[in-house]
């Protein structure tokens, strides 16, 4: 198979690992802007998770594409769909799957991906958008990808290549996401643009960096919100359910009358065998029963909606003093950050620093008056200290040289206090965690006076080589011994990606240190199969 399309200065690629490209680029935009998306959060209800919804939604499909081994269109068109479906987070995320799927159904009958190609994904993904809701409302998301479609048709004979056919598009984008705040009445009282909108559009603009092979342009400031945007009504109804239905011979007409009765914002999409559904209603448990009389409920989400209006109002009326940002590598440590209070981070790590643009980005975004950036990587440090420098409110820079180091350093984190106190404090934190990392050696090498041959283990203690060989349980052991060495109360591991199995290891650690706390997380980073830290 060959590249989606060709770019110049691009090595061919399949299918596959082009659409994986793309959708990082998705990814990386969503991830900028998230807060801002979700902030414009207005309708159909101000429960603030536009930008949060979008971007799970679309980390579920490069989930997928992770695990996928699809050697043609229809296949990969088939599992994108069906892990856009199941991923799918609130009303948006639900409708942004019928436009993916909307787009691969086209694109997987496609023999070469041009612009007329993309103007027929585009039309099939607006045709499927406005079929899946009973009534359509314009000044959405649903108004912006019809207007891209009709963009797309409108170049579709012009001279432009694919990838710049994108670039227009999202010029086009824009204009009809600025326009969506005179299409619907509740947006124009609030005076700002539709939050879904202006998420899809983000999604193209990752998605067009990423066929140039560049960089996302650096955003411009959002202004601030206006008060009549922060003071919403809330909710009629207060649960914001959605489930997964699978089985067999599914009828989503059938599903779609009997949750119509229980309350609105009602969208029931899939095919026989799966379908998501979800509905704004008082009864969630009554909503789930109609999903379990026809089939399998599976992958529930029910979120207080009036709970979020009110975190919602109160999180753009008022400030806080500090906030974090921090540089981290793989999903799961990504997770693990932001459950410890990170307000933003940027994807980054060994062999993929990000620019000094990226940290000052995160940092302008983050909701606060001052902050603290922790690149959490060597080759990073000095990144983050330009970053700082450009910053337009006060930054500390703490240079934590690990993810083991930042987590530490977060969890001394205050957000009340000013960024120059928790800089002081967490750097105080990091000075009583000794780091140790079991990696991969790319090459024959002697370290620190250890011989160590390509594919072998290589076991870190601080930085300096402590172990090597071809048994990771030998080398993780040894790497574990040296952090033990002296007393210690807690052990925090992080596992990477293809990490090999760890409860040899783990009950081995527990018999001979009875008393230790022993942490375990799934960290996802990539060249490390294991991350520690002893304190």
């Amino acid at each position: 198979m060959t590249r989606v399309w060709q770019k110049r200065n691009f090595e061919p690629m399949s299918d596959l690992e082009s659409l994986r490209l793309l959708v990082r680029g998705a990814i990386g935009a969503l991830e900028r802007s998230r807060q801002r998306i979700d902030d414009l959060n207005v309708y159909p209800v101000p429960d603030g998770d536009t930008g949060t919804n979008l971007l799970l939604t679309v980390r579920g499909v490069a989930e997928a594409l992770a695990r996928s081994n699809a050697d043609n269109r229809e296949n990969l068109a088939r599992e994108v769909s069906r892990a856009a479906l199941l991923s799918a987070r609130g009303n948006s995320g639900v409708i942004l799957s019928q436009i993916i799927r909307g787009a691969a159904d086209e694109l997987a009958e496609t023999s070469q991906i041009d612009t007329a190609a993309i103007a027929r994904a585009l039309r099939s993904a607006a045709d499927a958008a406005y079929q899946a809701l009973r009534e359509p409302v314009e000044g959405t998301m649903l108004t912006v990808i019809r207007e891209l479609a009709d963009e797309a048709e409108a170049q579709a004979s012009s001279a432009l290549d694919p990838t710049e056919l994108l670039e227009a598009l999202v010029r086009r984008g824009d204009q009809a996401v600025a326009q969506t705040q005179e299409q619907l009445d509740v947006l124009r009282r609030a005076g700002v643009v539709d939050a879904g909108a202006a998420g899809l559009v983000e999604i193209l603009r990752g998605v067009a960096a990423a066929a140039r092979g560049e960089e996302l342009p650096e955003p411009s400031r959002a202004p601030a919100l206006p008060q009549q945007a922060v003071h919403q009504e809330r909710s009629h109804f207060r649960y914001c359910t959605a489930f997964v239905i699978e089985g067999e011979s599914l009828d989503p007409a059938h599903v779609e009358r009997e949750l119509d009765k229980l309350g609105d914002s009602l969208l029931v999409v899939g095919d026989s065998t799966a379908l998501k559904a979800h509905v704004h209603t008082d009864d969630p448990e009554t909503a789930l029963a109609v999903g379990r009389a026809v089939g399998t409920v599976d992958a529930v989400e029910i979120a207080d909606m009036h709970r979020q209006t009110e975190e919602r109002e109160a999180r753009l009326r008022e400030t806080t003093r500090s906030a974090v940002v921090a540089v981290v590598a793989g999903e799961g440590n990504r997770r693990l950050f932001e459950n410890l209070g990170a307000a933003r981070i940027v994807e980054g790590g060994q062999t993929m620093n990000p620019p000094a643009a990226d940290l000052l980005a995160a940092v302008e975004a983050a909701n606060a008056k001052e902050a603290v950036l922790l690149p959490n990587n060597a080759n990073v440090v000095l990144t983050a200290e330009q970053a700082a420098a450009l910053a337009t409110r006060p930054v500390h820079v703490v240079p934590t040289r690990s993810l083991q180091a930042g987590l530490a350093a977060l969890v001394a984190f205050n957000p009340d206090r000013s960024a120059e106190e928790n800089a002081e404090e967490m750097r105080r934190a990091v000075e009583g965690v000794a780091t140790g990392e079991v990696t991969t050696a790319s090459r024959d090498a002697e370290i620190d006076g250890l011989t160590v041959e390509n594919g072998e283990y290589l076991g870190l203690l601080n930085d300096r080589a402590v172990a090597a060989g071809p048994s990771f349980d030998e080398v993780a052991r040894a790497v574990a011994d040296a952090l033990l060495a002296e007393p210690r109360d807690v052990l925090t591991l992080l596992a990477g990606d293809g990490a090999p199995e760890l409860n040899g290891l783990l009950d081995e650690l527990s018999a001979r240190h009875p008393e230790l706390e022993i942490d375990l997380h799934e960290g996802g980073q990539p060249h490390y199969q294991l991350l520690l830290s002893a304190e």
